[in-house]
């Protein structure tokens, strides 16, 4: 069939999903695809999904590495529930995924995987790839090793580099099938590679090679156009969670015009905050890789001490050896910032895979009555927002600031209109360099905050020492006295519950009383709020509404008589219940829970068949 017989179809969005083993660069090939339409303006969302081990056993299903993205001409909240195209380098990676392909969606194969050694090590006994599969769905067998090694057959490369570049076979193809350009990924390729010529020629090869096959042969019906989606003026540019974080903290450095620091030990998934803040130590930010979790929150403690920006890093098992230390920085009263990116747990549990399961813990995991404000971030441009946020709570307060994210956020992406500096509000801290009194007194309190100041050690005149010991309330010396320490516990929690006042009631989206309020934090932001827009499209007359928490200790002043506006109130969360237990224990309000612990996010579909039964 000639090319310019197929149809080309105009679309709303799709979802496309490539799956292959831990070493076939399915990461790296949607990160591409991802960069590639944000370039053209689409709306998209991603979740990469990929085993923990550095190296499961190549070609068996827990070795199988994803990457899913939903891009569209209007404006998405979710990397889409199930994929309209799966690319499946391998047998085991159709029999992760092919459960998730919608009915008739397009199935594409690498056909040279399919040896009986390969479907073996899947667990096929015969070839999944059967006339039933096919009647399902739109099944393309494409012999993408081979036409790579015919690709490259002309140069010299080892079978193994040659191997390596038939992602970009299958990226080609997919940017034919979807009308996108080829020269964002080959300046990508250039910069790469730079110094590699051999593997520079023969990626772009390939890449081309893939593209003009799926353009030539005639194995694709259609190909398909998106439109660019009507975003806010600016300039964009694409970012995930955890590089949101990074660049909202180097700019809450700038705006204080404090330098910052890092104290963190290496932990899935918080690692890329590391990474990526030791590339901008020309910004004042300087990073320190401890030799454990203690050791990096202790550091980073010395650092609020003396004047710094202080920022630890980690996820929940992290926290649970930070937690001593986070005490001692509740008791000295020392600005930090802990973000925990959190993860599959108990222990070290599943690493790369999400969950919501460290909120009891990041407020009640320590000794003694330790408050601290929490606050979570619920989609990955919101990192760079609740970044900002931390740091005013932190330095404003003189606390530390619990910032949660999780996996899905930290590595999912979405397009970032990128603000001017001068637009962001100036962050403002308590440090001194004289004190009004003869002499001076370390927690003495601004009437306001009840924060205390923040004196830098070596200034003259406000010398003094601080630690993990009770202090006199009006000296700051050791003190033993009980009537000072119940006096002092009160204050710590009055000076964290006072923050309700300054941070914003909680919004609302959709009718502010009514009879169902379906309320979630952190990453399931995109699946409620799909959820309740669909829900509300088909029913206009059986209004939902959603709040969603981003202060979660304190609450907003509004958070109790806006549940009791609602006759019923829906949690969904990825554990087994840990807001709803709040909200019961605090307010007394029973709650409706929907519950999820796989290591996956929620899909619109599950948040809304739950929403459909409660409101018939």
């Amino acid at each position: 069939m000639d090319n310019k017989e197929k149809k080309v179809e105009v679309i709303k969005s799709a979802t496309i999903r490539f799956t292959g083993d831990s070493g076939d660069g399915m990461q790296l090939t949607g990160s591409q695809f991802t960069s590639t339409s944000a370039i053209v303006g689409n709306d998209l969302a991603t979740f990469p999904d990929f085993p923990a081990e550095i190296r499961a056993p190549a070609g068996t299903v827990p070795g199988v590495s994803g990457f899913q993205l939903n891009f569209s001409s209007e404006k998405i909240h979710t990397p889409g529930d199930s994929p309209d195209v799966l690319i499946a380098m391998n047998p085991a990676a159709l029999k992760a995924n092919i459960a998730d392909l919608k009915t008739n969606g397009i199935l594409i194969v690498n056909t040279d995987s399919f040896t009986d050694k390969d479907l073996e090590k899947a667990g096929y006994k015969e070839s999944p790839i059967t006339t039933d599969l096919k009647n399902k769905y739109q099944v393309i067998e494409v012999q993408i090793s081979k036409l790579t090694g015919i690709a490259l057959e002309e140069k010299n490369l080892s079978s193994k580099e040659i191997d390596r570049t038939k992602n970009m076979f299958a990226l080609g193809m997919t940017y034919w099938m979807f009308s996108r350009p080829l020269d964002p990924t080959i300046k990508w390729i250039e910069d790469k590679f730079k110094g590699k010529e051999d593997i520079i020629e023969a990626n772009i090869i390939v890449l081309k090679k893939g593209f003009h096959y799926a353009e030539t042969a005639e194995i694709f019906i259609s190909q398909y156009q998106i439109p660019g989606a009507k975003l806010e003026p600016g300039t964009y540019r694409n970012i995930t969670g955890n590089s949101a974080i990074v660049l909202g903290l180097v700019t809450a450095s700038y705006k204080t015009h404090l330098p910052l620091f890092l104290g963190s030990y290496p932990i899935t998934p918080a690692s890329d905050i590391l990474h990526d803040l030791s590339k901008y130590k020309n910004y004042h930010i300087y990073t320190f890789q401890a030799e454990d979790e203690i050791a990096a929150v202790s550091a980073a403690i010395g650092s609020a001490y003396a004047g710094g920006l202080a920022v630890t890093s980690t996820s929940g098992p992290g926290v649970c050896l930070k937690s001593e230390a986070i005490n001692l920085a509740i008791m000295a009263e020392l600005p930090i910032v802990i973000v925990n990116i959190q993860r599959g747990g108990p222990s070290t549990g599943l690493p790369t895979k999400t969950e919501q399961s460290d909120l009891l813990q990041v407020l009640y995991g320590r000794n003694g009555e330790s408050p601290l404000v929490v606050i979570s971030a619920s989609t990955p441009t919101d990192c760079f927002d609740v970044s900002l946020e931390s740091v005013r709570l932190a330095l404003k307060y003189m606390t530390p600031v619990f910032l949660l994210s999780d996996g899905y956020i930290a590595n999912g992406a979405e397009p970032w209109r990128i603000p001017n500096t001068d637009e962001l509000p100036e962050i403002t801290h308590n440090q001194i360099t004289s004190f009004p009194e003869p002499k001076f007194r370390p927690f003495a309190r601004n009437e306001e905050t009840l924060g205390r100041h923040w004196a830098i050690p070596g200034t003259p005149g406000l010398e003094h020492r601080i630690g993990g010991l009770e202090k006199d309330y009006h000296t700051g010396n050791v003190s033993y006295d009980p009537n000072n320490h119940e006096k002092m516990v009160h204050t710590r929690a009055e000076k964290i519950a006072g923050i309700a006042n300054d941070i914003p009631d909680q919004e609302v989206y959709g009718e502010k009383k009514g009879k169902l309020l379906v309320v979630g934090w952190g990453s399931t932001f995109g699946a409620i709020r799909s959820a309740v827009e669909n829900f509300n499209e088909k029913n206009p007359d059986k209004k939902v509404s959603h709040a969603h928490v981003r202060y979660l200790n304190p609450f907003p002043k509004n958070f109790k008589s806006l549940l009791e506006s609602f006759d019923t109130i829906l949690v969904p969360e990825l554990n087994l219940g840990q807001l709803s237990f709040i909200i019961q224990g605090n307010f007394g309000i029973k709650v409706e829970k929907l519950n999820k612990v796989k290591g996956r996010p929620f899909t619109i579909q599950e948040v809304q068949q739950k929403i459909e039964e409660l409101i018939q």
